[in-house]
């Protein structure tokens, strides 16, 4: 019935439930349809009882197979997938100046209120994170070497974090030197010094649409246009309408994301981003990539940056460690490339350089190889939370709503019917003690009215349960009052 397992991998369970998806989506397993027994799989395929027991009980916690006490597991009736996948974005055809600052501001404060049911924010829980390691980390090399630490760093960061960064591009099929890297305050100071090296006051810039209302901000902030492109909720943006655009209009750069987009999840195919590497090459036009999400990834393997792709070299690569990891360190990096020069000339101007102890004690706990095993857990846990998730807006959303399904990080991207306002509807949630993020921020030109972005980076549980169905009951409430 299914494909060989006989490729070793720690786990196992997971490339099984893999199968299992692969065959429900291509219909070889219909809705309803029994699946052979734990022991039978086990016998036939060769693969231990608790193997298959812990695949089927990850498909079971996303709703894709239902267990029915003394007969087995069973394909779900209504499963994760079940709802349409939201529209194709059009944005129009020229660029919009950006003014966005005041929304950010406000929607920032309401999602750091812990009052509130976390549904706004796109940063990971801090009892998810279970950084007690680095912690410790952090605490080690404070008491031991404390003075040493309490200096000016290198302006590009520390060596040994440096060093440990450029290791782990190996896993994506990228040679990096630590020479390479320059560490950042988070991923925006990397975004807001490849814009400033490339572009200047009044420039426009290609950028997808919905994305993150973070770099509209920063756009904003540094008096930058932006060109808004069709993305589609799987593949990404349309390589065709940026050919047309750039035959049509000047663009300084372009800022997508590597993979799975705040707040789409979506992810470009290689053959994609072949295409559109060699398009911007064509046009001498600078892409600048974020690639936050990179490591929580629901596949096997790490799905390749813009920058590892032949094509790449005028690629300015960024990331950090914010998603993943440690918010609170504030620590990101770049790879410049040919724009090393400009870069580091405004990092000095900036901000000279970053905090030492937080990038050392990272080091640590990069070299003890913790990240990994740590990488592991938290691509399960959203993965799941996404899963219950997106079965509780089945169930109490009304009814043409269309939900995103991300292959990676840890946002979903509704799209209500048409005479909802996500603005009302915010307010009214506010009243009910709920916060998530109206569509209308993540768009230059305020966009999206009808659509939401909910965060499932917090640990499930009742309480965010209640306020998902909470906040389906109110949107149906708008839609009939």
């Amino acid at each position: 019935m299914y494909a060989s397992m006989d490729t070793p991998t720690p786990y196992r369970y997971e490339r099984f439930a893999e199968l299992i998806v692969g065959m429900i989506n291509n219909g070889a397993l219909a809705a309803g349809v029994r699946l052979p027994s734990v022991r039978a799989v086990s016998e036939q395929h060769r693969i231990s009882i608790s193997t298959v027991l812990q695949a089927y009980r990850l498909l079971e916690d996303r709703g894709i197979l239902v267990a029915r006490p003394q007969s087995g597991f069973y394909v779900a009736a209504s499963r994760r997938g079940a709802l349409a996948l939201p529209s194709v974005s059009r944005p129009r055809a020229k660029a919009s100046t950006v003014s966005i600052s005041g929304a950010v501001a406000a929607l920032l404060e309401h999602a750091s209120n812990p009052a509130l049911v976390p549904l706004g924010c796109a940063v990971p829980d801090a009892a998810l994170l279970q950084s007690k390691r680095l912690d410790l980390a952090l605490a080690r090399a404070a008491r031991r070497h404390g003075t040493r630490y309490n200096v000016y760093g290198t302006p590009q960061g520390d060596p040994r974090l440096r060093r440990e960064i450029a290791k782990r591009a190996i896993r994506f099929g990228y040679t990096l030197s630590p020479d390479d890297l320059l560490i950042t305050n988070g991923c925006t100071e990397a975004l807001t010094l490849a814009l400033t090296a490339v572009a200047k006051r009044g420039d426009s810039i290609a950028i997808e649409s919905p994305t993150y209302f973070g770099l509209l901000h920063t756009l904003e902030v540094l008096d930058l246009k932006a060109f808004e492109l069709p993305t589609d909720p799987t593949r990404g943006i349309e390589v065709g309408a940026l050919a047309r655009l750039l035959d049509t209009e000047p663009v300084a750069a372009c800022v997508l994301s590597s993979n799975f987009n705040n707040p789409l999840g979506c992810a470009m195919a290689e053959a994609d981003k072949r295409a559109l590497l060699a398009l911007l090459a064509r046009h001498a036009v600078p892409l600048i990539e974020d690639d936050v999400y990179g490591d929580i990834h629901f596949s096997r393997e790490r799905p390749k940056p813009f920058i590892a792709l032949d094509g790449g070299a005028n690629t300015i690569y960024c990331s950090s460690f914010s998603k993943s990891l440690a918010p609170g360190y504030r620590i990101g990096w770049m790879v410049a490339g040919a724009y090393t020069q400009q870069v580091m000339e405004r990092k000095l101007a900036f901000s000279l350089c970053g905090p030492v102890l937080p990038q050392v004690a990272l080091a640590d706990f990069l070299e003890s190889g913790a990240y990994d095993t740590h990488l592991r857990s938290i691509r399960r846990i959203f993965e799941k939370n996404l899963g219950r998730m997106t079965h509780t807006i089945e169930t109490s959303f009304p009814t043409g709503t269309k939900v995103s399904r991300p292959a990676g990080g840890f946002m979903l991207w509704l799209e209500l019917p048409r005479r909802l306002d996500s603005r009302a509807l915010f307010d009214e949630a506010l009243e009910q003690g709920i916060c998530f993020a109206p569509g209308d921020v993540f768009s230059a030109s305020r966009r999206f009215r009808n659509f939401l972005r909910l965060s499932a980076g917090h640990a499930w549980n009742d309480h965010i349960e209640d306020g998902v169905r909470r906040l389906g009951r109110l949107a149906q409430a708008l839609i009939e009052g």
